[in-house]
This record gives structure tokens, sequence and C-alpha cells, in this order.
């Protein structure tokens, strides 16, 4: 008999109806959980719940679509409640959703619409869905929570506004790991660096660019991450596994900020060289 990590476990998971959350939730329901997800298009949401239980082999998983904008209060309250009236409790929240919105470079180019959007779906949405699954989460035994954020937010790099809101997670996640510490709640970051979901894939193939390669010259593993592999790092946080693991940022970047630029480490520390014993 197949032992599924996340048997009799109930999750939320948000911005799920494509890429790195859809990913997640199939993963998920594979190892057992009843997983919710949402997003603010009813269509492509109920699409993506159709598609991933179509694919979930025989066993205990299931997925359940809700509409859900996440800075909306009502919303994220509507949320909480169905899938609490539908299921049994909520083990996990994975703070998801998130993106970059308008013109969003250089602190001085930034117009407050775009500063005020990003604040909102990368740094409000994680607090109001965080502030409503805790109380049911102490209340039934404790949980865990994931916040996806950017390894931007670790560094000076990329867009200011969305790099700026998403570091606000970290500080956001430690909070909660100590104040709910005492009732078994957890709080974990995760931190990206470049994941090639689908979406990725067609943006850097319109058309390949210098930049691209450039950009893939800075980890050291010589590659991009792909969505599995960061379902795989939620699904650890997420499960009994690391059960004595909160309050962290955990790189899932390819070493992207684990040194300086690797155009200084390659001729400084002959990374090239194979290494002999």
């Amino acid at each position: 008999m197949k032992q599924y990590s996340l048997t009799g476990q109930t999750a939320i998971i948000t911005g799920a109806s494509r890429g790195i959350g859809k990913v997640i939730a199939h993963l998920f329901a594979t190892e057992g959980a009843q997983t919710v997800i949402c997003s603010r298009s009813t269509d492509r949401i109920e699409t993506a719940a159709a598609e991933i239980n179509g694919m979930v082999d025989e066993g205990p998983g299931n997925v359940y679509p809700i509409e859900c904008d996440v800075t909306d209060e009502s919303d994220v309250r509507a949320l909480v409640d169905g899938t609490l009236d539908e299921l049994d409790g909520i083990d996990i929240l994975v703070n998801n959703a998130g993106g970059s919105f308008g013109e969003d470079g250089r602190v001085h180019t930034v117009d407050t619409t775009t500063w005020e959007k990003s604040l909102g779906v990368n740094l409000t949405g994680p607090y109001l869905c965080s502030r409503e699954v805790i109380p049911p989460m102490a209340a039934d035994g404790g949980g865990s929570i994931v916040h996806v954020s950017t390894a931007n937010a670790l560094t000076g790099i990329g867009a200011s506004a969305y790099s700026a809101a998403k570091a606000g997670l970290y500080a956001l996640s430690r909070l909660i790991a100590v104040h709910y510490g005492p009732h078994d709640i957890r709080s974990n970051v995760i931190s990206l660096g470049t994941i090639m979901t689908k979406q990725r894939q067609e943006r850097m193939n319109n058309p390949p660019t210098e930049t691209h390669q450039e950009l893939l010259n800075e980890y050291p593993l010589g590659r991009f991450g792909w969505p599995e592999e960061v379902a795989d790092t939620v699904l650890f946080l997420a499960s009994s596994h690391s059960s004595f693991v909160t309050g962290v940022e955990f790189p899932v970047d390819g070493g992207l900020t684990a040194g300086l630029s690797q155009e200084f480490h390659r001729p400084v520390s002959n990374v090239e060289e194979t290494p002999q014993r």
C-alpha cells in the first residue's frame, strides 16, 4: 500500500489556476490532501481543478476550486469559511498568489498605482489569508503555512515594488512562527530563482535574447528551475517531514543567492575545473 504523506490533511493554495500553484496542487492531491485551490477567475480555477482531478491516480486526494481575490477581505473570509464548511479543518496554507505589475523598475520610475497593487497581491494577500486560517489551525492542533517569495527579495535584483513586497513576507513569516509556534503552527518562506513555467518559457522564447543567457550564467547549477522542484520543496515544508522547521527562508534558486556573481567566481575560483581527489 502506498503511504500518502498528506492523507487526512486539508490544504489551501492561492493562485493555483496555472503555473507553480497548479503543480503544487497536483502534487498535494497526489499525496492525499484535500486541496482547495483559488484564483480570481472562476473559469480558470474550475478548469484547473478538473484537469488535476483527472490526472490524480486513485487515492484519497481531491481538488476543490473556489474563486477568490486574495486582496479582498470578504473573499478571503469566504474562502476559509467555505473550506471549513466542506472539509475537516485547515492544516496547510500555501500563499502562492503574486506577481509583478505595471511599469515596475527602479524606485524613481514606479508610480503609486503599481506600488500599491504589488503590495496588495504580494504582501497584503498573504497577510489576509494567514490571518483567517491561523485561528482554525490553532483550534485544530496546528498546521503549516508556506509563503512563496523570490530571490529578488534577498538581493538587489529586479522590479522595485515586487521585490519590496515579497521581502515583507520574510518578516510576516517570522512573526507568525514566533507568535503561533506555541499552537504548533509553523511558517516558512521559499525564495525562488528563475522557474520555467509554461508562461516563462513562452516569454523567453519569443524571442530568445542575450539577456537570458547572461541570467543563466549567474546560476551555479547552470540551469533554471522547474515547477516540480518548487512543489517538492513546498511539500517538504507543508508535511510532517519538516516538523521542527519554522521561521526560515528556504532558497530554491539553483545557488543564485549563494555567493557573488558567477562571472566573478569562474575566473577567480576556477569553478569550471573538474575536482580531483
